[in-house]
C-alpha cells in the first residue's frame, strides 16, 4: 500500500481514522508516516507517528488497549486512511470508549465476534488440547447433536428459578451454536443480517 499513498501533502504524514470493525463507531484519529504504516501492516496492531514525541507510537503500548487491525483502506485521493480494527478495551486515554467521548454501544456484544474468530482459528489450526478442535474433528453430526443437547438443557433450566444456572446453560448453547456456524462455514454476521432483513421487512409492513 505504501507505493500508492501520497505522504507529501502533509510533510510525510497522513491522517488515519480508526473505526471499530464490528460496531462501525469511529474510535480516534491519528497520523502515520510510511514507517508507522509499514509497522502496522506487519504486526497487525495500529501504530501511529506521534507528532508531540516525534517517534512511532503503538496505541496501547502503555495501557494494553491495543487496536487489532482488520482492514486498511485508502481514500480516493490516497492521502487519508481508514483503519478498521478490533479495540482491546477503551480507546481514549480518558477512559472513554472513543476519543470523541461517544459510547461504543455494541462493544460488549463484539465479544461474540471475538469468540467466532477463536473458533475459526481452532478450525483452521486444530490443537490437540482444544475442546473446540476436538468437537469440530468429530464432524457435523456430532456438532449439531451437541447443540441440540445444550438447547434441551437450557429449556429444562428455564423451568427452575436459578438464574445463574440458566445463564450458564444459555452461554453453553450460544458457544456451541457458534461452533456449529463455523462447522457449516456460515458467519455470525450473515445470521445477524437475516435478523436485520426480517426486522426491516416488518417495519415496512407496519407502515
Amino acid at each position: 500500500m505504501l507505493i500508492t499513498l501520497n505522504f507529501d501533502k502533509q510533510n510525510g504524514l497522513i491522517p488515519a481514522i480508526v473505526q471499530d470493525a464490528t460496531t462501525h463507531t469511529v474510535l480516534m484519529l491519528g497520523y502515520m508516516n510510511a514507517e508507522a504504516l509499514e509497522k502496522t501492516e506487519r504486526e497487525g496492531i495500529v501504530t501511529f507517528f506521534s507528532r508531540s514525541k516525534s517517534r512511532l507510537w503503538t496505541k496501547g503500548e502503555t495501557s494494553g488497549n491495543f487496536l487489532r487491525v482488520v482492514e486498511i483502506l485508502a481514500d480516493c485521493d490516497k492521502d487519508t486512511l481508514l483503519i478498521k480494527a478490533h479495540p482491546e478495551g477503551v480507546t481514549c486515554h480518558t477512559g472513554a470508549d472513543t476519543c470523541f467521548d461517544e459510547k461504543n454501544s455494541a462493544m460488549e456484544t463484539s465479544f461474540l465476534h471475538e469468540l467466532e474468530r477463536i473458533i475459526l482459528d481452532r478450525k483452521a489450526s486444530p490443537s490437540p488440547d482444544s475442546y473446540t478442535s476436538k468437537l469440530l474433528a468429530r464432524g457435523m453430526n456430532k456438532v449439531a447433536q451437541k447443540v441440540g443437547e445444550e438447547a434441551v438443557e437450557l429449556v429444562i433450566e428455564a423451568k427452575d428459578s436459578n438464574d445463574d444456572l440458566f445463564k450458564g446453560e444459555a452461554a453453553d448453547l450460544l458457544f456451541h451454536f457458534t461452533v456449529l456456524l463455523a462447522a457449516k462455514g456460515i458467519s455470525l454476521e450473515s445470521v445477524i443480517d437475516v435478523l436485520r432483513e426480517r426486522h426491516a421487512a416488518k417495519k415496512v409492513a407496519e407502515e
